[in-house]
């Protein structure tokens, strides 16, 4: 009797039902690591994968091409993040950025310019910048890992560098400036609420006058100099060498950041003793397994049940069968994958097929737009929300704040967030 309530719980109660594992072992256990592997465990044995196909979904994930060259990517950003902090850069840009405008700014300015680059796990980038901004330690930790994680995304509704993007550009067959501009609405919706909600709470008094000027504006982008490098570098290789992303789409990123750390060694150089300590860092290797724990829960989610259907599918008909109308079946499927992908590019891919089936093969072009704007929207509340997001996991560790505590918080943003996006859906049907 028990054994068949078990295997007829829908889907989607079993996918949150990891989820809600996830963050009741990490609260307690304190190793997101642990934590991540005992949610795959129990959503690969709950979803019916036999010992040697769960291990054969998690093998495919780890040796993947993709996944080594992710986890590359991060490492050579927690290393290029660590070079310039010892190189001294990390303490004069903030000094900079302060110098020029009010704290208040200052502290969502920083993860806002690092958001620029589509980094996976960027935001590890930026919390020591953050952390930084609060020099006198009168901000609560909290509130620091919220203002990372949110200015840290920013851009990512819109801005043609992340692979989100440009996969949701490719399924829905819209051409990129139309995609920009019904997105880019949803980035000034995420500024205000992260403004009434997230920065109101910190001083806005100016730091050493406030004035920015030609010299300070200059030192700022000399600063800025590894960034700019890997944002020019990517989008050169990007629209000329479109061979390289072909090879993997992680390796244009990688390539700039390659560049960024040869000309940031070059111009202030580190010892080699300090290269080994960055290498050999406990802190990266943690948060190397902390990232490959969620990968592999992630490809349970995509991966295919033992009876080929996917788990998407399945919370797509479950809504169905139950009277969920189709625009909040738009909504829910996307939110869903979000939740729990935890990456944009996750969501986009298991999604963004089955809300374009809902709206038919040739929909008119307001149709279209609206129901993109609606699903991105969605599916990007979702990730925000996910507590398998790598970006807040490590805003989290750096911080040393609660994970699900962080999620609660964020709930009132994500909601502003949610609600431009309805609004914005029936804006674009109604003018078009």
């Amino acid at each position: 009797m028990i054994h068949d309530l078990i295997l007829s719980t829908p889907y989607t109660l079993r996918v949150l039902a990891t989820l809600a594992l996830i963050l009741l072992l990490f609260k307690y256990l304190k190793n997101l690591a642990i934590a991540g592997i005992a949610g795959t465990v129990l959503l690969a044995l709950w979803c019916g994968h036999r010992y040697d196909a769960a291990l054969a979904i998690a093998w495919g994930k780890l040796s993947a091409v993709n996944t080594i060259m992710l986890i590359v990517a991060v490492t050579q950003i927690i290393l290029l993040s660590t070079q310039m902090s010892r190189a001294g850069v990390m303490k004069e840009l903030v000094e900079a950025i302060r110098s020029m405008v009010p704290q208040r700014m200052a502290i969502a300015l920083l993860p806002a310019m690092i958001g620029l680059l589509p980094m996976p796990g960027g935001a590890v980038f930026s919390a020591p910048l953050v952390e930084q901004c609060d020099s006198d330690g009168t901000i609560d930790p909290m509130l620091k890992t919220k203002i990372n994680y949110w200015f840290r995304h920013l851009w990512e509704y819109w801005w043609p560098l992340y692979p989100g993007v440009l996969l949701a550009v490719d399924i829905t067959g819209l051409p990129i400036p139309a995609f920009m501009a019904v997105q880019m609405p949803l980035s000034l919706a995420a500024l205000g609420a992260g403004y009434f909600i997230f920065l109101r709470r910190i001083p806005g008094t100016g730091i050493a006058g406030g004035t920015a000027t030609p010299g300070s504006v200059v030192r700022v982008i000399r600063l800025l100099m590894p960034i700019v490098i890997i944002v020019i570098s990517y989008t050169l290789i990007m629209v000329f060498l479109p061979g390289v992303r072909r090879c993997n789409k992680y390796l244009p990123m990688i390539i700039g950041i390659f560049l960024a750390q040869v000309w940031l060694q070059a111009a202030r150089p580190v010892s080699i003793r300090q290269w080994k300590g960055m290498l050999l860092s406990a802190e990266m290797l943690k948060l190397l397994l902390v990232v490959l724990s969620i990968l592999v829960y992630g490809s349970f989610i995509e991966a295919a049940l033992p009876d080929g259907s996917t788990l998407v599918g399945h919370m797509r008909d479950e809504l169905g069968s139950v009277g969920v109308p189709v625009m909040a079946i738009i909504i829910a499927v996307p939110f869903l994958s979000g939740l729990s992908i935890g990456l944009a590019i996750g969501f986009v891919g298991a999604s963004f097929p089955i809300v374009m089936s809902l709206i038919g093969s040739d929909p008119a072009p307001a149709v279209l737009l609206s129901t993109t704007v609606l699903a991105f929207g969605a599916g990007y509340t979702g990730m925000i929300l996910s507590p398998v997001h790598i970006c807040l996991i490590v805003s989290n560790d750096h911080f040393g704040t609660d994970l699900a505590e962080s999620i609660l918080g964020l709930l009132p943003a994500a909601s502003l967030l949610m609600g431009s996006a309805v609004l914005l859906h029936f804006f674009v049907r109604a003018v078009l």
